[in-house]
């Protein structure tokens, strides 16, 4: 994603363009490798050290809930974040704990009585298992 691209989506999501949102932005459009919280602020620290760990955080929350950036619960892990693009589900491995994109499959959406009061936003699969670097691992015991 471009520099106009991001500044863009950041003012499309109701949110001011400032130095360190713009860096935590333009780290995660260039890594597709679903990185931490605490890595976006190592990363983002190197280029600016005037960033600090909060402001970074305050950062991934807010572009969170403007939609622009999608975080990724690893039960027992530190989150992942990944830049909202095209759709895509998630495949979390049970050992190393990596996160890749899998492909889009639609899932129905329930018929809204079967859901009740509640109001369905949206819906992600994730799969789990062993990821292919540790899937071998497991044989050779």
């Amino acid at each position: 994603m471009e520099s106009e691209a991001i500044k863009r989506s950041l003012e499309a999501g109701g949110l001011r363009c400032t130095p360190q949102r713009y860096a935590v932005m333009a780290f995660l459009t260039k890594h597709a490798s679903h990185p931490t919280a605490a890595e976006i602020f190592e990363a983002v620290n190197r280029v600016d050290p005037r960033s600090s760990r909060a402001t970074t955080y305050n950062n991934l929350r807010d572009l969170v809930h403007a939609g622009l950036v999608r975080e990724v619960a690893v039960e027992g892990r530190a989150a992942r974040f990944d830049v909202k693009g095209m759709r895509h589900h998630h495949f979390i491995c049970d050992r190393c704990g990596d996160v890749e994109d899998i492909e889009w499959y639609d899932v129905p959406r329930p018929a809204s009585a079967s859901l009740g009061k509640r109001v369905l936003r949206e819906c992600e699969l994730i799969f789990r298992g062993l990821c292919t670097k540790c899937a071998p691992k497991r044989a050779s015991r």
